[in-house]
């Protein structure tokens, strides 16, 4: 996807280039897109651009985009999706390494340098995730999403499976020879299949997790769950599409899958009332919170005690509602292209990652 530079106010005039390309896809992100600019302008590192890749916003967002120093890349032909718009940003950047972060994440003064000094070559892609403290901190739902988020990533720093497009750097000529993301891939996951197709042709993924950002959920109870399920959705599809659904795979990880299991089992052992089955039932609860004590204990490490109890309440016991709901929708979709109708099947509509 190439899409038209219709704005360049970077500030590198004539052969001087930065070092590094900071790449920004957007759709209709006014509420976001200027703190997240604001905060790439406090960074401390010492030779980098900024291109926003708009992918036609209807808001007011181009506005607030050119009152800075960016390239403003508006992508043709109506919405093409996240994938489509971080592509055509990355092809009008001018940097030697290029980073990938989000319309509604803020990175931190020394964020960019240390995803530089990551990049210490072409066979490396370097990423990180978010801060346990999320931009809007007030709201409980963010806040529990940004801890949930930063554990889950963080959980295998020598041997991650993917890096986020949030906080992803590796250098344009990798980007480029790998073929960049994926335009017409399960919406969301765009990230996760790129990381996989550099792996497979020699890349080694590096996590750092000094490669930090703060993201701007937005979230309230019903958006929480909303994209539990949606995301569950995607990564349920590909998953089996790909023939590894038991995969520790970030936020898809293994103690998340376990203790959905154990949500799912546990009326219908209480429902026996038979003391072996109830018993049976007390020993997989008390598993499954070990198993995911790293993201309980977190929950009180970020916000306190009151915090805490009430995150792994919502972890332990609601969040598995949309999780299911998502694998059911998604399973049942990669089913149906199976089937002898399925020629009839069509693919979702692109959604913004």
């Amino acid at each position: 996807m190439v899409g038209k530079v219709i704005d360049d106010r970077n500030g590198h005039a004539g052969d001087g280039r930065p070092r590094l390309s900071v790449v920004v896809p957007v759709r209709n992100g006014e509420r976001t897109i200027g703190r997240c600019l604001d905060a790439l302008f406090g960074s401390t590192h010492p030779s980098f651009e900024v291109v926003v890749a708009d992918d036609h916003s209807c808001d007011g967002t181009g506005d607030i985009v050119r009152r800075y120093p960016c390239r403003l890349v508006r992508l043709p032909d109506g919405r093409q999706g996240a994938a489509a718009a971080r592509n055509a940003g990355a092809a009008a950047a001018r940097g030697r390494v290029l980073f990938f972060t989000d319309a509604d994440c803020l990175v931190l003064p020394t964020t960019l340098a240390r995803a530089e000094a990551a990049v210490t070559g072409p066979r490396v892609a370097a990423g990180g995730t978010y801060t346990p403290e999320p931009a809007d901190a007030s709201s409980f739902y963010s806040r529990f999403q940004s801890v949930f988020v930063h554990c889950a990533e963080s959980r295998r720093p020598q041997a991650p499976d993917y890096l986020a497009t949030h906080a992803l750097a590796l250098t344009a000529a990798t980007f480029r020879a790998s073929g960049g993301f994926a335009e017409n891939g399960a919406p969301i996951l765009e990230d996760v299949e790129f990381c996989h197709r550099l792996r497979r042709h020699g890349v080694r993924l590096r996590f750092d997790p000094a490669i930090l950002v703060r993201h701007d959920f937005g979230f309230n109870m019903g958006r929480s769950l909303a994209n539990a399920a949606r995301k569950t959705r995607y990564w349920v599809r590909y998953s089996l599409e790909n023939r590894d659904l038991l995969r520790d795979s970030g936020t898809a990880s293994q103690p998340l899958k376990a203790h959905g299991c154990v949500w799912l089992l546990s009326p219908l052992l209480a429902a026996t009332g038979a003391p072996a089955a109830l018993l049976l039932c007390l020993a997989l609860w008390a598993g499954s919170v070990w198993l995911n004590r790293g993201l309980l204990a977190r929950f009180v490490q970020t916000g306190g005690w009151r915090f805490g109890c009430l995150a792994a309440a919502y972890y332990l016991f609601v969040y598995p509602a949309p999780i299911w709901l998502g694998a059911a929708v998604g399973g049942s979709e990669w089913l149906a292209r199976r089937l002898p109708w399925r020629s009839s099947w069509r693919p979702a509509a692109r959604e913004e990652g």
